[in-house]
Order: structure tokens, then sequence, then C-alpha cells
């Protein structure tokens, strides 16, 4: 119900005038205009109690009358109102009416005559007012609890009637602020400082596709498309070599096969085949110490094959050839091969021979490569060109040195967590940032899929920002769960604010 309607009802009442000014000023937070009396100065308040409890809420306040010099012939009605904290809605309760020494004797009367000087309802307490006698009355009310009335307000309205019931006044004291409600602060992970890597260790991993005559190990540049695999092959081990910031500690290849003829030649095959790769790359780089230098055959490619199956929907017996290749499991792979011969029609080996064998037939290859440390100035330069080569360590340096909340710092964050994807301490940093700068899904995404109580925990406090609380309450509860005690305590704060608020 609005505030002006409750009022209204307040000021009409019987025995009541209607005083629109005061609902104005109510509605408004504003300073009565002088009234006719000025009785509620007066009164003392001693106790001033408002508690919720359960689904009700319980008003006490101590009252003495002892300096309200109140006129012989005049009555006070006293009523408490409840206001939510933006004013927009209130609730009054139950009234008492303080008479003075004549006026107690006109209600006397008026009541043995049988008539009704009562609101509605539960008939007001009536108080008698007899010079200095330290009249004291404790009053007490309940009403149902509503969510608005969290950071609400508790006043008191006067109104002064005389005799015929006319008018005297009307007056408003605030008493009191009342329950009292902030939004919990729930506990979450801080900022984790990474550790320091003691030798970073990096590599490239890279895959080449020559073409080799049949039954053949030489490779041979000028061979369909050779020469453009070899210059890619030594386009990437010159990045590496002409970077001053790094040293070369190893390139190794490895070489495949595809499953025609036998297990065992296929192995040799392979064998030879990234033997003379590898002699190859290295005459054309003298520089680099031959101990560096490794190769290794690793015979039939046969999870290859199964990824290059599946990525063949239009294969007639699909998934007949994908059960054969899930059955074998390296004892005897020539039978498996054999199997997928057997297959009726017998296009379906011969596509799988000229279209999907041919990615198999591969050689892959790793540079690994050590880094040197950088300094602050340096990392900033790196973070931009070559994140790749800072450490986390390095790059948390370069987001703490533009501060918490800049621009910088968040996408500094963001290159740590994609350089470092799974990395807990990258997701945690990034995730705070990404919260702190009010980018509540971006941190969702970070964090869904997530297992780690803490980083649960930081998905609720996100959802829960977000006003998603639903969520927020199912990630506290699996953080809990998981063994996060400060989640434990996040749910049960949740939980009960909710059942204050209603949401």
């Amino acid at each position: 119900m609005k505030l002006t309607t409750h009022i209204q009802q307040a000021l009409t009442a019987p025995g009541v005038a209607r005083k629109a000014t005061l609902a104005g000023a109510l509605l408004l937070g504003c300073t009565l205009a002088p009234a006719q009396t000025t009785y509620l100065q007066h009164l003392r308040v001693d106790t001033c109690a408002v508690q919720k409890q359960g689904d009700r809420v319980n008003v006490a306040i101590g009252m003495k009358f002892d300096s309200v010099d109140l006129a012989r012939q005049h009555s006070l009605t006293l009523v408490p109102v409840i206001f939510s904290a933006d004013g927009s809605q209130a609730v009054q309760l139950d009234s008492v009416v303080l008479d003075g020494r004549v006026r107690h004797k006109v209600v006397q009367r008026r009541r043995t005559l049988g008539d009704t000087l009562d609101m509605p309802g539960t008939p007001a307490p009536r108080l008698r007012r007899a010079g200095n006698d330290g009249l004291a009355y404790d009053y007490a009310a309940t009403t149902a609890y509503e969510p608005w009335m969290l950071n609400g307000r508790l006043g008191l309205r006067g109104h002064a009637t005389g005799c015929a019931d006319c008018a005297e006044g009307d007056e408003w004291r605030p008493l009191a602020d009342i329950l009292p409600y902030s939004e919990p602060q729930y506990a979450m992970a801080v900022v984790e400082q990474p550790r320091e890597e003691t030798e970073k260790m990096r590599y490239d991993d890279r895959t080449a596709r020559l073409h080799y005559r049949q039954d053949s190990h030489r490779v041979l540049p000028a061979y369909k498309d050779n020469q453009r695999e070899l210059d890619a092959i030594q386009a990437s081990i010159d990045v590496v070599k002409q970077n001053p910031d790094v040293q070369i500690t190893g390139i190794y290849v490895t070489g495949y096969a595809s499953p025609e003829a036998t297990v065992a030649y296929n192995q040799r095959l392979s064998e030879r085949r990234a033997r003379a790769l590898t002699q190859y790359v290295l005459e054309h780089n003298p520089d680099i110490d031959r101990s560096l230098w490794h190769a290794e055959g690793r015979g039939e490619d046969w999870e290859g094959l199964r990824r290059e199956v599946a990525r063949f929907t239009n294969l007639l017996k699909q998934d007949e050839v994908l059960r054969i290749i899930d059955e074998c499991d390296g004892s005897d792979r020539d039978a498996c091969e054999e199997r997928i011969k057997a297959l009726v029609p017998p296009d379906i080996y011969q596509r799988v021979l000229t279209e999907m064998y041919g990615p198999l037939r591969r050689n892959d290859y790793r540079i690994t490569y050590t880094v040197r440390p950088f300094d602050l100035d340096e990392a900033r330069q790196r973070i931009r060109t070559n994140p790749k080569l800072l450490s986390l360590a390095e790059m948390q340096r370069v987001a703490d040195s533009y501060g918490r909340g800049t621009p910088q710092y968040l996408e500094a964050q963001r290159v740590a967590v994609a350089t470092f994807p799974g990395n807990l301490t990258a997701i945690n940093n990034c995730a705070l940032a990404e919260i702190e700068a009010g980018n509540y899904d971006a941190a969702c995404r970070l964090l869904q899929g997530c297992t780690d109580g803490s980083l649960l925990n930081l998905l609720g406090v996100a959802h829960y920002r977000a006003d998603r609380l639903d969520e927020a309450e199912q990630a506290f509860d699996r953080a809990a769960r998981a063994g996060y005690q400060p989640a434990a305590d996040n749910l049960r704060q949740l939980r009960e604010a909710r059942r204050l608020t209603g949401k």
C-alpha cells in the first residue's frame, strides 16, 4: 500500500481530522509547518526497540508523560508508524490516547452513554494525564514483517483534539532507524602471487607434411609442394634462432606412417623419414649444435586415423570403420587393417586409403628453448609483442605495476590467462579483476567448469553480483561441498539474506 494511503487512513480515523499537509510532509521527508500543539517534543522516550521475530515485527516504546503539559480538555492520539527507507511504503501501528483531566471525564461520560470513540479494531488504550503524576506507559505492538522494512524508520504521529473533537494540531516525531540491514560481504579469494619459474622452458610444436615417392624416405624439395613445407620448417627455426631472448635446447623430429603395408615395415619407414628430414634441416642450420637434434619414428598413427575417419561423416559404414579402429588394441594392427579392407563394398577401404591415410604420413617437430628473465620495462613490452616468453610471475608484476582497477591491469590478467590456460592462479587473478571491473559474465565464463573450491566460491560471488541468486547459491553450495570453508559461511549468509529480503 502506498505511503499516502497509510497516512490518509491514520488521519481519517473517528475523531481525527484530515491533514493533507502532514501526509505530504511525511512522504517527502520535509519538516512540518508549526503545529498548534507541541506535545511530542516533551514526550520522553526511554526505550525504543523494533525486533523481527519470524514473520512478525515487534515494537516496544517506553513512554513517559511527566513533561507533557497536556491541556485539561485535550486528547492526544499517538500513532507509531513504520516507513520504508525510501519513504514509498508505510504501515501504522496500534494507537494510544492520552486524555487531559477534563477530557477524560468527557470520555467517560460519552462511553457511559454508549458513544464509540475508538478507531475500528481493538480499542486504543486511553491514559489519563493529571498534573505531575509521573505517568509512564510501556507501548507494545506487532505487525506482519515485510522486506521493505529493512533499514526503515519508526516515527510517532501525534494528533491533538479539543472539545467537540475539534482538531488542535498534528505533530510528527522521528524515533529511530529500524531493522538495520546491509548486503553481505561475501568472502572470496585474494590475488595470488604466482610461483617463480627457476628456468623458463618453452617449446613450439609444428607439423610438416612432406611427400615421398613410393617406398622412399628421401627428402625431395622439388617434389610436389615439398619446398613450401621445408621453407615453413626453416622459418619456424629462424624465429627462435634469431631471437636474442632465447636459447635453443633441442629440436625433436618425430615420423609417422599410414597403416598400409605391415606394422614392422611402417615403423622402420617412419624412422628413416624422420632421420632424413632431420639430416636435411641440420645441413641447412650448421650453426645449431648437432647434439641438439633428435629423430625418432613412431610407426602407424591409428589415433590420427580415427580423427580423420570421424571427419568424413559421408563415409559408407563409418560407424563400423570406427568400431574396428576402437577395437584395435595395438597387438595386431595388421589384422585390423585387413578387417577394414574386407568391408563391402571395397570402395570403403579405397576411400580410407586415398582420402584419410594421406594426413597420417607426416613429421611432427618440436623446438625447445629457454628464455632469459626480464625486468619490468622489458616485460611490459613483451606482454604486448610475445607474451609466451614471460612467466606468469612476470605477468603479475606487469599487472601490479599498473595498479588494480586500471584497464591495463585487467588487460594484463586477460593475457596471462590466455597464455596459461588452465592455470588456477591465472584463472583466479583474472576472474577477480573481471569482478572488480563489473564484468560478472566474463568472470563466470572463466570460472565455469572449475572444480576447485576457491574458484567455485568466486563463481558464486560473480553470480551474486550479477543478481543471479539461484546460481550463486548453487555455486556456494558446490564450493562448500568441495571443502572450501569460506563458501559455507557465504552460503549461510546468502540464504539468510534471501529470507530477509524475500528475493
